[in-house]
């Protein structure tokens, strides 16, 4: 007889004496749970006969937490538009130009840019804090703030190791992009008044490959309160800190005929204050410098002078002028 067999027949045996068979107790009991439900209609009859396993579900496997990852900021993407400047006219108009540099002008502003540019790289006697902000101002209007700022940004772009960003902040008599031959535009102020719009909606390339533009926008009857809002200096230091290689240039509004200059020759590491020699009185001269005192570093270019300075001169047209440093490495 096998083992099998043997098994059965001792099974049998408990059964005719009585004895409970453990499996076959539950399987009694759980025909008799599933003929209560039946009765009660929650749940189908079960066919006469059939055995009704009541099966135990698995537990759920657990699953570790996944940990909660930082967000992520990623890039817009955006590129800024490119627009195309008249070469050949802004060499005729005295600006430098890729092709047009090799000329007194360029010279003279190989001289003045050189400490300005030591400076914005750190490579001056001193460090001096976002020393590759730039502005350019003067006492009174019609000065050649312009004219210079200009290009002291076209002769920076002209570096192998620096790009200029030349921002247009004479916000109430903007003249940067009338000049570059350019329409007015979306720009600083736009982007002050509404967060949603990102720098790179606002700043524009040029066919000069180390030049960008930054327009001034539409006026604003608060663009001081922009200009000194924490936007602002959040703006000033991305510019400052964001690309190690460019230097920005702002052409900002006289000193004594508007508070903007003031605001932004705060937050500047270096100011170059223009004046034109015959016309700006003594008094007038010393006012502007007094606003300057907490800029570190200040460089007073005298222009249309009749006399030159062989340390630092730059020509305007038929006149000339000559720079001092003052607190420039």
């Amino acid at each position: 007889m096998s083992t099998i067999q043997q098994a059965a027949k001792r099974l049998e045996e408990l059964r005719r004496a009585g004895v409970a068979i453990p499996w076959e107790a539950d399987d009694a009991e759980a025909k008799a749970r599933a003929a209560a439900l039946a009765e009660s209609g929650d749940v189908p009859p079960a066919e006469p006969g059939a055995l009704q396993a009541q099966s135990q579900p698995l537990p759920m496997p657990v699953m570790p937490a996944m940990p909660t990852m930082p967000a992520v900021h990623t890039p817009s993407g955006r590129q800024s538009e490119l627009v195309n400047l008249d070469l050949v006219k802004l060499a005729e108009e005295g600006y430098l130009v890729p092709g047009h540099s090799s000329t007194q002008l360029g010279e003279e502003f190989r001289v003045i840019k050189r400490p300005l540019i030591r400076n914005a790289q750190g490579k001056g006697a001193a460090p001096v804090h976002h020393g590759n902000l730039i502005v350019v101002t003067s006492s009174l209007a019609g000065e050649g703030k312009t004219f210079f700022a200009m290009n002291l940004a076209l002769s920076i772009a002209m570096e192998l190791d620096a790009s200029a960003l030349l921002v247009e902040a004479d916000i109430l008599k903007p003249a940067v992009m009338s000049r570059m031959g350019l329409p007015q535009r979306r720009g600083l102020l736009d982007m002050l008044t509404d967060p949603k719009i990102d720098a790179s909606e606002v700043m524009l390339r040029t066919n000069i490959p180390k030049l960008s533009l930054l327009p001034a926008g539409s006026r604003s009857m608060q663009s001081t309160e922009l200009l000194a809002s924490a936007r602002m200096g959040e703006f000033l230091d991305e510019l400052a800190t964001r690309y190690r290689d460019r230097i920005i240039v702002f052409d900002a509004p006289p000193l004594l005929q508007t508070s903007e200059a003031q605001v932004l020759a705060a937050r500047a590491g270096q100011v170059v204050v223009v004046v034109e020699a015959g016309r700006t009185s003594a008094a007038a001269f010393a006012q502007a410098m007094d606003t300057l005192e907490s800029c570190p570093v200040v460089m007073t270019a005298l222009n249309k002078s009749k006399e030159s300075n062989t340390n630092m001169v730059y020509g305007y047209n038929a006149d000339s002028m000559y720079a001092e440093a003052q607190g420039v490495a």
